[in-house]
């Protein structure tokens, strides 16, 4: 009988053995299969940080973007910390982040030409509107001059609320203000220090004027008492960045998705979102 036993327990053990060696195996070779240069399977997913621009978060692109990079590259948990894009370059030369998507590009070129950023590559892009109250104070509805415009809201002292967070549309705003010839202050102008909704809800509030790129204000018009007054200047132009962070924490997860974003089913996702809803894309894909 002592012998029956012993020789069951030994079995027993080498059983456990066998299957804890198998379920191990079976580990590896999904995350083989997981896709990516760092694919280690679910059990092992790896953090990639990306530092974007408010206005995408606002949108919702990052709803789709998100599950979709990650059903590509499940050994990779994107991580995304929304901030103006001044900020976000920021966190770029700290290397508090692996990746950038970002829209003020002569900043990015010199983000890269300083050696902070491997490379930059065009991503998406869309415009910039000015929205305002439906009475119009400053008469710029239908000008087409988006300096005009500026022109005509600081001659009429009619409030302007401002990101004030050197985001990629605060870089715009002020852009816009120089080629205007005027210097934006005094009661009139809110500087808000806050990104694109939270703006947009500040200028319906005050009453205001406002810069805002187009997916933000598609997705938030619904619930604001503003009207999109001018669109269509060539100055208004609004061109979105990827930037691979030099010395990333996670290099090779920031060259995946940076890849997957310029890639075929990067642009396709970029391409169809917003297209249902507002029946147009928030975003128009063009990687080279």
């Amino acid at each position: 009988m002592k012998d029956r036993w012993e020789r069951h327990a030994r079995i027993t053990s080498a059983l456990v053995v066998s299957l804890s060696l198998a379920l191990a195996l079976a580990g590896c070779g999904r995350g083989a299969e997981g896709g990516g240069d760092g694919g280690t399977g679910a059990q092992a997913r790896t953090p990639v940080v990306l530092a974007s621009t408010t206005s995408t978060e606002d949108s919702g692109l990052f709803d789709v973007l998100e599950p979709a990079f990650e059903e590509a590259y499940p050994a990779y948990d994107l991580q995304i910390t929304a901030v103006g894009t001044g900020q976000a370059l920021e966190i770029g030369k700290n290397k508090d982040a692996d990746v950038l998507l970002v829209h003020a590009k002569a900043d990015e070129e010199a983000f890269v030409a300083e050696g902070f950023g491997t490379r930059r590559t065009d991503v998406m892009y869309n415009d910039f509107v000015i929205v305002g109250p439906a009475a119009d104070p400053a008469g710029i509805g239908g000008t087409g001059d988006a300096p005009g415009a500026m022109k005509r809201i600081a001659d009429s002292a009619a409030v302007f609320a401002s990101r004030g967070d050197d985001s990629g549309t605060h870089k715009k705003e002020l852009k816009l203000w120089e080629a205007a010839g005027v210097e934006p202050e005094g009661k009139a102008y809110l500087s808000a220090g806050q990104g694109m909704g939270e703006t947009l809800k500040i200028a319906a509030e005050k009453q205001a004027y406002t810069l805002a790129d187009r997916a933000t204000w598609l997705s938030m018009r619904g619930a604001l008492d503003l009207e999109l007054l001018l669109e269509g200047d060539d100055d208004l132009f609004n061109q979105y960045g990827v930037i691979p962070v030099t010395d990333a924490s996670n290099a090779a997860g920031a060259r995946a998705f940076a890849d997957w974003l310029v890639g075929e089913d990067g642009q396709r996702v970029i391409r169809e979102f917003g297209v249902e809803t507002y029946g147009e894309p928030l975003f128009v894909p063009n990687a080279p």
